[in-house]
Parts: C-alpha cells; sequence; structure tokens
C-alpha cells in the first residue's frame, strides 16, 4: 500500500504539511525529521513565528518551505499564512512538538478519497515522548479521550488535523485572534459544521506529542488557554446556535458522564467541609468518591492496563482536579459572559 502511493503521479504534492513553529528546540527537530520521510510526495510548510532560536533554518536544512513572519502574531496566524501558500488541495496541520507516524500521511490522503470528508482529526498515540508522570497522563488522557470519540467530531485540532483547502478559505481560516495555543482549532470546527461540513475522527492516525508537560504548564494551560476560552465559545454559542450548542457540548470531553463528575466532585468537596461539623458528611463524601470510581472506571482501567496499578492510582488526584477546575470554568465563564451582557445592555 506505501509504495502505490508513493508512486501515484500527480502535478503537486498528495498533502501539503503546515507547521508553525515558535522557538521549537529539540522537539521541532524530531517534528522535521518525522516529516523528511514524506519530501517527495509531501509539501512541508514551516512557518516561523518571530521565533528567535534559528528553527527557520534548521526547517531550511531538511528542506522545508520557510515563511518567516517577523513578529509572533500566534500558532493560529501562522497556520493560515502557511494554509495560503499551500499548493496541495489538502492541508494537514501539525504542531511543532509532535511526530508523525509512518502511516500518518498516506491515511490523511486516503480519508479524502471520500468527497464527503472535508476535515479530519487524529489522534495523540499511547507512547508520549516525555517520560515523566503528567506528561504520560495528560498525553495519554488525550489520547483515551480521541479513541472514545464519535466519528463524526464537532471539534477541529491543530496539532494533527487537515482540511480541504478551497473549505478551510471559504469558512474564513483560524480565528486568528487567539494569539495563544488555545481553542482556536476548535472554534474552527464549529464553524466547519455550522456551514455543513463533515469532521472526520480518525481513530487510527496518529502523531506522537513530545511536550514536557509541569503541574505549572498543565494547569496554566488546561485552565487559561482551554476550559476558560471554551466556556466563552459555547455560551456565544448557546445564544447565537442553540441547536449546535447542545450538539457541540455532548461532544469528546462534555458528555454526561464528565458534567456528572464535575458535580460529585464539588459535593464531595463540600462533604469534606461539612465534616468537620458532622461526621454523616464523611458517609456521604465516601458515597460521592465511590460513585465518581464507579462512573470513571473505564478511564482508570484504561490507565491500568497502559502503566500499571500504582500510575492509575496517582492519575485519580489529578483526574478529580480536572473536574474541579472544569467546573470553576463554568462558574467564571457564566459571570463573565452575564457580566458582558449586561454590560452591553447598558452601552
Amino acid at each position: 500500500m506505501l509504495n502505490e502511493f508513493l508512486s501515484e503521479p500527480s502535478n503537486q504534492p498528495l498533502v501539503s504539511i503546515v507547521v508553525p513553529v515558535y522557538n521549537g528546540g529539540d522537539n521541532f527537530r524530531k517534528c522535521l525529521d518525522s516529516l523528511s520521510h514524506w519530501a517527495d510526495s509531501a509539501e512541508v510548510i514551516v512557518v516561523s513565528d518571530g521565533e528567535s532560536d534559528g528553527s527557520w533554518q534548521l526547517a531550511q536544512s531538511y528542506g522545508a518551505k520557510v515563511i518567516r513572519l517577523p513578529v509572533s502574531k500566534g500558532p493560529a496566524n501562522a497556520r493560515n499564512v502557511g494554509a495560503r501558500a499551500a499548493l496541495s488541495d489538502v492541508i494537514l496541520f501539525i504542531d511543532a512538538d509532535v511526530e508523525i507516524h509512518a502511516e500518518t500521511v498516506e491515511r490523511v490522503y486516503r480519508t479524502f478519497e471520500d468527497s464527503s470528508v472535508a476535515a479530519l482529526i487524529g489522534s495523540y498515540d499511547d507512547a508520549p515522548g516525555a517520560l515523566n508522570f503528567l506528561s504520560q497522563y495528560k498525553n495519554l488522557f488525550h489520547h483515551y479521550t480521541h479513541q472514545q470519540g464519535r466519528e463524526e467530531a464537532s471539534t477541529f485540532w491543530g496539532a494533527c488535523g487537515a482540511v480541504r483547502k478551497e473549505i478551510f478559505l471559504k469558512v474564513g481560516e483560524f480565528d486568528a485572534s487567539y494569539r495563544r495555543p488555545c481553542i482556536e482549532d476548535i472554534e474552527l470546527g464549529y464553524r466547519l459544521r455550522q456551514a455543513g461540513y463533515r469532521i472526520r475522527l480518525c481513530k487510527d492516525i496518529h502523531v506522537k506529542h513530545l511536550k514536557h508537560w509541569t503541574s505549572f504548564s498543565l494547569l496554566r494551560a488546561e485552565v487559561f488557554y482551554r476550559a476558560l476560552p471554551w466556556m466563552a465559545l459555547l455560551l456565544r454559542l448557546r445564544q447565537t446556535h442553540p441547536q449546535q450548542y447542545r450538539q457541540f457540548s455532548s461532544d469528546l470531553n462534555l458528555k454526561w458522564s464528565s458534567r456528572l463528575s464535575v458535580v460529585l466532585v464539588y459535593t464531595l468537596c463540600l462533604c469534606l467541609v461539612l465534616s468537620v461539623f458532622w461526621q454523616g458528611a464523611l458517609i456521604a463524601g465516601l458515597l460521592c468518591a465511590t460513585v465518581l470510581l464507579a462512573i470513571n472506571l473505564p478511564v482508570y482501567q484504561f490507565f491500568y492496563r497502559k502503566r500499571g496499578a500504582l500510575f492509575a492510582l496517582r492519575v485519580l488526584p489529578w483526574h478529580w482536579l480536572y473536574f474541579f477546575y472544569s467546573g470553576l470554568a463554568f462558574v467564571v465563564g457564566t459571570l463573565r459572559h452575564q457580566a458582558h451582557a449586561v454590560r452591553k445592555s447598558f452601552a
């Protein structure tokens, strides 16, 4: 299949791979290594987003087409610039801290042989590059979420997502007002679905994430670059597109079990506080913890199979913390939304 794929005649690249980079470091070198295997059949476009570590020179040494931006305006803008320069009808967006697998490009191209597919997203693999616990937990959880998701997706994903160039330009590209790695890909996915286009979650298209997560970087990204802006986006959708909001809000990690888990985590916290005054609250808290374990058992079984019992136990506090700050983002996001509506009404 691979030899047949590579030998197909074409007057243009089969796929244009767009990689935004800002001071990519050694992970970017590994990314370029993995992309170099496709130099004969895919166009690699690296957009240097105002970086200062010479990543653009490294990309040139690998034979990539390099576009240099003098000032960093974020990955959303960089992807847009790269997509406009693409020669292929299919654009594959890859982050600078991922490695593609040997079969990734071929599977992307083959998926687009189905004319009904406007875009696709892949998944992180189950062997993250960084070996510390938080990196393994974060990336394996992402892998699990995508592997359990519906194949008819409602969101896009910039780390490993492909789209037909004509459609990408037609819907207005990524929203460049997102200046940091944020939810610009999710927002694009919602616009694609609102316009009636099909996004497919391809569970057999994998990339390896190389990012090293720390407690600070994980919580900052999860709360400020993901949870809060995602909540703001969903609240806007509820106001402007109520039917799509109901569909989008049940996708991926916004399922009913996650919402119930948020309620249970906050109830558990309340029970722990009340237990200082009332011992019966401990029983209620134990019940909440038991239900939390039960409804999330598939997640913990996944971690147990992949990394063993001790790792799965270490996952518990981080997974419950995830539900805690997800609930906090809902409250803060709702208050912000209501405050904005009040200010607008008096304007």
